[in-house]
């Protein structure tokens, strides 16, 4: 028994040394990757409960902040937005196959998808909106046909200009043009999340931000978490963390109500995962539902896209033979929200700077490869 008891500790101590250098290894890293030029504050967030992993870090030149900072989570909202529509589907009140003219007026569906003189407007399915195959043009980065900024470059343009969702999609009537008939190809497109969005308030009867505090935020347990400019988080929170493009910093702008449906969310990584681990558990959704959303479709080389969620093949990314894959989805603002079935492992953060949304997802590689070999 004497013997036993000596192993055991003798165990506890070699696992704790381990998790030790493992931390030590991956602050290292998260470190250099905040030593880069360009980038002021980062927020690093690694947790599985099966490795008993709970690695926190946060870090910033500019402010004092911590990992229970909120940050703009740009299009991870997409996962928000989709299990919105998701729920109302379990509701009966829609169903992913519907034509979106159901739900939305005529003011918003004229002239919505017009291509070639063919208008195939009322033809927009929610599974089109939610998967990126619709063909319509991206309000926010798609080139417009007369040389006009599109809304990304408006931001700063006209900082204090409060955009409405009506507002959004006239502006891709008026100033672009759809890129295929829906469902014969793949382009990645806010203009689909806003219409999204605008379903969703529609069936339910809540705003966007109600909707997603009643149904997702109370269940998972985030109290941190609101829609940017329309609500606010169950618990006070700490201030947002500056995010910039290049030198600008853009986090305080009115004008970032134009992102909303496909990337209004602020939120924190303790929330984060805590929504991706009852997503993955079915505690918001049932099984069927989730993996109907993670339908995959090629979306570009190593990457597919479900209903508001995305997978990467990190071998196949990053030309190498690991076999692990991620399941989540990232934002511009270098932020992400993964999780990896072969570790079960969750990773989520920021690094604030729409520039470096490649070296994000090579941050991601580095440890999730540093816990698998270790």
């Amino acid at each position: 028994m004497k013997y036993l008891f000596l192993v055991l500790i003798y165990l506890t101590a070699f696992y704790a040394k381990g998790q030790q250098s493992l931390k030590t290894t991956i602050e290292k890293r998260f470190k250099t990757e905040l030593e880069k030029e360009n980038i002021r504050s980062g927020i690093l967030h690694v947790y599985s409960e099966s490795l008993g992993i709970n690695m926190q870090f946060a870090e910033s030149e500019e402010d004092s902040i911590s990992i229970n900072n909120t940050f703009y989570t740009a299009s991870i909202t997409k996962m928000f937005t989709s299990t919105a529509i998701g729920i109302l589907k379990e509701q009966q009140l829609l169903n992913f196959e519907d034509r979106i003219a159901k739900y939305l007026p005529d003011s918003i569906i004229n002239d919505l998808h017009v291509l070639d003189g063919q208008d195939y407007s009322k033809e927009l399915t929610i599974a089109h909106l939610l998967q990126h195959t619709s063909g319509l043009p991206d309000y926010f980065t798609d080139a417009t046909i007369d040389g006009s900024p599109n809304i990304i470059n408006q931001l700063m343009m006209r900082p204090n200009k409060s955009w409405s969702a009506e507002e959004m999609i006239q502006f891709s009537k008026d100033k672009m043009t759809p890129h295929f008939i829906p469902g014969k190809g793949y382009h990645y497109t806010d203009t689909e999340y806003v219409l999204l969005g605008l379903i969703i308030e529609h069936v339910s009867d809540l705003s966007l931000a109600e909707f997603f505090h009643q149904y997702i935020f109370k269940p998972s347990g985030m109290k941190n978490s609101f829609v940017n400019l329309k609500s606010i988080a169950i618990d006070n929170t700490l201030p947002i963390i500056k995010f910039y493009a290049g030198k600008f910093e853009l986090s305080s702008l009115k004008s970032l109500s134009a992102d909303w449906g496909g990337g209004g969310l602020v939120s924190n990584t303790q929330d984060l995962i805590e929504f991706f681990k009852a997503f993955n558990h079915n505690d918001i959704l049932k099984k069927e539902t989730r993996l109907k959303m993670q339908n995959w479709i090629n979306e570009t080389r190593a990457m597919h896209y479900g209903f508001g969620i995305r997978q990467v093949a990190l071998g196949e990314l990053t030309n190498t033979d690991i076999k692990l894959e991620l399941i989540g989805h990232n934002g511009s603002t270098s932020s992400f929200l993964w999780y990896c079935p072969q570790i079960d492992t969750y990773i989520a953060g920021t690094l604030n700077q729409l520039e470096t949304s490649k070296s994000a997802l090579i941050l991601v590689y580095d440890v999730l490869k540093t816990i698998k070999n270790e």
